[in-house]
C-alpha cells in the first residue's frame, strides 16, 4: 500500500490544476491572506527535500520544528515524507526544558523556528543539544544575534535545494518509492501533564488507515469546502485533521496567532473547522453576555428562537424526521432573523460540520449551537489513536455522548470502566520508553486510553472522567472534576475553574472569572474598586457567584457540590505550569501553587 502522505501532493496535481490553492495564511483580521498552490507546495518541498538530504538527513531521522502555525509547516512536513524523514512539530509555548528535552529524545539534527521566542529558546539549549547541527529561522522579522554565525534563513536552505546535484534528486525518487507503511510518519510529544512528555510513534499504516476512516464517514466534505487551522499543528488533533483536508482537496487556511482566531474567522468564513471546547464556551458566553444586555421583551425573540431550533434541529433533522411545515416555516423566519446573523458575527455563516473534542463541553453549549444551524460535532481521541476514535453521525447522534465509533476501530470497556482501543490507527508506542510503552497495552494488544466511560445500546460512547483525575473526598465519595468544572465554564462570568477535594470532606474550586464580564457588571451596580484584586473580594460580586453557582449546580448530589470556592485576580497559564500545552489543567501545579488558598477553604 502506498503512503498517502508521501504521494499526497503528486495525487491532488493529477486532479487539479498547479494554480489551484492548496493552503492560505493569514496573520490578522487586516493582514493580506498568502496563497500557495499545489504547484508551488510541489516545487517548495521538492527544493527542501533535495536541501535536508544535502545536509545529511537519513531515512527515518527526525526534523523539529518549534514554531506557531506557519505556511512552511506544511512544506517542511511533505518534505520530509518525500525522503522518509520524520517531521516532529514543537508546540510553540513550549518551555526551553520541555524543547531541549525533545530535540535529545528525538534525535533531531535539525530545528526549524518560527518566531524570535522561539529563536531565543532555541540558542539558549543549542550547545547542550551536540547532536542539533542546523538551525532555519523561518520568519525573516526573526533578529538573529550577532555571533551567530550557524543559523540559516528558510529562503536559504531552499536555495540549497535548487543548487543540489541531479545525484540529489534521484536520491529523493528513490527514497520515495521505498517508503514504507512501517515507516514513521511524525512523533507526537504528549503534553505531560504527569512527568516529562512522551513521543508517540505514528507510522504511516495509522494516517493510511485514519484518513480512509474519514473518509467513510464524514461525507458532507468535498473539494468546496474551506477549512481554518486554528488549533497548533503540533497537536494530533489539528495535524490529522489538517492532513485530510488537503487529501480531500479542501482549501486550508493556516491562522497564526490563535489568539486573534475571532478576528480572522469572518474574514475566512470557514466551512468546517477543528476546534476544542474553549473555542465555543467563549463564543457562548459571548451570546449569552448579548442577551443578558437585553430588555424582557427584547429577550422574548431569541428565546423563541432557540426553541425553535431546538425543536427542529435536534427533534426533527437529528432523527432523520421530516420537519412539519409550520415549523420549518418558523425556523427559516428565526434564521432570517437571528441565527444567521449569529452565524455571520462568528465568522461562519455557512457551516458544514465543526469537529470538537479534546475536553467536555456541556450539552447545554452543544444543543444552542445546534439549534443555530451551526453543526458541531462532538468527537473523541488521542494522539495515541491518531485522533480520532469516535464522533456524532450526521444523524441519530445522541447529545451527551461522543458519538460512534469510526470505522476500522473496535472500542470495549474494561476494568474500572476503562476505555480500551484496538485498531490500526493505534501507536507503534513511545520513543525510548518500552516500559511506558508496555504499560500502555493490556497483555491482548487494546490501548489503555485512561479515560472511564461506557457504551451505550445504540454504540454511542459516554465519557465519564479522566481516571487519573478521579478523586475521592474523606467521606468516600468518587468525584469526576471535569464534569462539574464544564458546568460551571457555561456561565458567562466563569473563565477558568479547578475543582478540588482529593481526600477532603468537602469539595471546593479555584475559580478565574470573566475579567470583562465581571467589570460590566461591577459598572452597571455601580460597585466600586481600585483594582481586579479588590473587585473579586467585593461582597457583592461573591454573593452573585455564589448564586450562579448554586443555580449551576441543581440535580448534582450533594456531595459532589461545591461548598466553597476562591476566586483569583490571573488566568491559569502555561508559562506558569497550570496549563499544558493542550490547555488541559496540571492540578497538582495548581494545588501546589494556590495550597494557601485551598487550606484556607478547609479551615473551620
Amino acid at each position: 500500500m502506498q503512503n498517502i502522505l508521501t504521494t499526497l501532493i503528486d495525487c491532488q496535481l493529477s486532479h487539479y490544476q498547479p494554480t489551484r490553492t492548496a493552503f492560505s495564511f493569514i496573520t490578522s483580521a487586516h493582514s493580506d491572506v498568502e496563497h500557495t498552490s499545489w504547484g508551488e507546495l510541489k516545487t517548495q518541498s521538492s527544493l527542501l527535500a533535495k536541501a535536508m538530504i544535502s545536509l545529511g538527513i537519513a531515512p527515518q531521522e527526525s526534523v523539529a520544528i518549534f514554531a506557531p502555525n506557519m505556511p512552511q509547516i506544511p512544506i517542511i512536513d511533505f518534505a520530509s515524507f518525500a525522503i522518509r524523514a520524520v517531521p516532529v512539530s514543537i508546540y510553540p509555548t513550549s518551555s526551553s526544558a520541555q524543547v531541549e528535552y525533545i530535540i535529545k529524545d528525538s534525535k533531531a539534527r535539525i530545528l526549524f523556528i518560527g518566531s524570535q521566542r522561539q529563536y531565543n529558546i532555541a540558542r539558549t539549549i543549542a550547545t547542550s543539544c551536540p547532536g542539533l547541527t542546523a538551525m532555519v529561522a523561518m520568519s525573516p522579522s526573526i533578529e538573529l544575534d550577532a555571533d551567530d554565525q550557524t543559523t540559516l534563513t528558510f529562503s536559504t536552505i531552499v536555495g540549497k535545494g535548487a543548487s543540489a546535484p541531479d545525484t540529489v534528486q534521484a536520491d529523493v525518487a528513490h527514497r520515495s518509492a521505498s517508503a514504507l507503511p512501517s515507516d514513521i510518519a511524525t512523533l507526537i510529544y504528549t503534553s505531560g501533564t504527569t512527568g516529562e512528555p512522551k513521543g508517540t510513534i505514528l507510522p504511516h499504516s495509522c494516517f493510511n488507515a485514519q484518513l480512509e476512516n474519514h473518509r467513510t464517514r464524514l461525507l458532507s466534505l468535498s473539494d468546496i469546502d474551506t477549512s481554518m487551522c486554528f488549533l497548533p499543528l503540533s497537536h494530533i488533533f489539528e495535524k490529522a485533521w489538517t492532513y485530510f483536508c488537503l487529501w480531500c482537496g479542501i482549501k486550508v487556511t493556516i491562522n497564526y496567532d490563535p489568539r486573534k482566531i475571532q478576528e480572522t474567522l469572518p474574514r475566512i468564513k470557514p466551512t468546517c473547522m477543528c476546534a476544542v471546547p474553549r473555542f465555543w464556551e467563549k463564543a457562548y458566553t459571548a451570546v449569552q453576555e448579548r442577551f443578558a444586555s437585553m430588555g424582557r421583551i427584547q429577550l422574548w425573540l431569541p428565546r423563541r428562537a432557540v426553541q425553535t431550533g431546538i425543536r427542529r434541529n435536534i427533534g426533527y433533522i437529528r432523527n432523520g424526521k421530516k420537519v412539519p411545515t409550520l415549523l420549518e416555516a418558523s425556523y427559516r423566519l428565526y434564521d432570517k432573523l437571528l441565527f444567521s446573523r449569529l452565524r455571520k458575527a462568528i465568522g461562519i455563516p455557512s457551516g458544514n460540520i465543526f469537529p470538537t473534542a479534546g475536553a467536555p463541553l456541556s450539552d447545554e453549549i452543544v444543543e444552542f449551537f445546534r439549534a443555530c444551524g451551526i453543526p458541531v460535532m462532538i468527537g473523541y481521541g488521542l494522539s495515541e489513536t491518531t485522533a480520532t476514535v469516535s464522533c456524532y453521525p450526521y444523524t441519530g447522534y445522541a447529545i451527551g455522548t461522543v458519538g460512534t465509533v469510526i470505522n476500522g476501530v473496535e472500542v470495549k470497556i474494561g476494568p474500572n470502566d476503562e476505555i480500551l482501543v484496538k485498531g490500526p490507527t493505534l501507536m507503534r508506542g513511545y520513543l525510548n520508553k518500552p516500559k511506558e510503552t508496555a504499560e500502555a497495552f493490556t497483555s491482548d494488544g487494546w490501548l489503555r486510553t485512561g479515560d472511564a466511560g461506557k457504551i451505550t445500546a445504540d454504540g454511542e460512547i459516554i465519557l465519564t472522567e479522566r481516571i487519573k483525575d478521579l478523586f475521592k473526598t474523606s467521606n468516600g465519595k468518587y468525584i469526576a472534576p471535569q464534569a462539574i468544572e464544564s458546568r460551571l465554564g457555561t456561565d458567562r462570568f466563569i473563565e477558568q475553574v479547578a475543582v478540588i477535594g482529593d481526600r477532603r470532606k468537602y469539595v471546593t474550586a479555584i475559580i478565574i472569572p470573566a475579567f470583562e464580564a465581571l467589570k460590566e457588571y461591577a459598572r452597571r451596580k455601580k460597585i466600586r474598586y481600585e483594582n481586579t484584586d479588590e473587585l473579586i473580594r467585593n461582597n457583592d460580586i461573591r454573593d452573585m457567584i455564589s448564586q450562579r453557582i448554586e443555580r449551576l449546580q441543581k440535580g448534582l448530589p450533594s456531595f459532589e457540590q461545591i461548598k466553597k470556592f476562591t476566586l483569583l485576580p490571573r488566568e491559569f497559564s502555561i508559562e506558569s505550569g497550570e496549563l499544558t500545552n493542550t490547555l488541559k489543567l496540571c492540578r497538582n501545579v495548581i494545588s501546589s501553587h494556590y495550597s494557601n488558598e485551598i487550606e484556607a477553604m478547609y479551615r473551620q
